[in-house]
C-alpha cells in the first residue's frame, strides 16, 4: 500500500470532515455532540499526519518499510474506529457507538508505542 497517498488522503478527508461538521451540522448539533466531533477531527488530522510523517521514514533508513507498514496500519485502523465512531456518534446519538471508540484509542497507542520501540531498537 502506497501509506504517503493513504496519510494526504486522510488528511483532506479530515479537512472535507471538519468543513463538514463546522458549515451543515453548525446549527444541528448540540454542545456535547459538536464537542464529539471536534475531537474526532481533532485526532484524525493529527493521526492521519502521523501516518504520512511515518511513511517517509523508510525513505531516510530510520525504520523498515515493513515496520513502518505496520505502523501505518494501525494508525489507520485508529482513525477508522477512533474518529469514525466518534462522527458516528454525533451526527446519530447513539451512544452505544462510543464503546468503539476506546478499540481506536488502543489501536494509535501500539502505532505509537511500537514505532518507539523500533526505534530505539534500531539505534542500539
Amino acid at each position: 500500500m502506497n501509506w504517503s497517498a493513504a496519510g494526504a488522503i486522510l488528511l483532506a478527508l479530515a479537512v472535507i470532515i471538519g468543513a463538514f461538521g463546522a458549515h451543515a451540522l453548525g446549527d444541528r448539533l448540540d454542545t456535547y455532540s459538536k464537542g464529539v466531533y471536534e475531537t474526532g477531527v481533532m485526532y484524525h488530522f493529527f493521526h492521519a499526519l502521523g501516518l504520512l510523517v511515518v511513511s517517509f521514514l523508510p525513505r531516510i533508513n530510520a525504520l523498515s518499510a515493513a515496520r513502518a507498514a505496520w505502523v501505518c496500519g494501525l494508525l489507520l485502523v485508529g482513525v477508522i474506529l477512533f474518529s469514525g465512531s466518534l462522527y458516528a456518534l454525533a451526527i446519530s446519538g447513539v451512544r452505544m457507538l462510543g464503546a468503539i471508540t476506546p478499540f481506536g484509542g488502543l489501536a494509535f497507542i501500539a502505532a505509537w508505542v511500537l514505532l518507539a520501540f523500533w526505534l530505539v531498537r534500531s539505534n542500539a
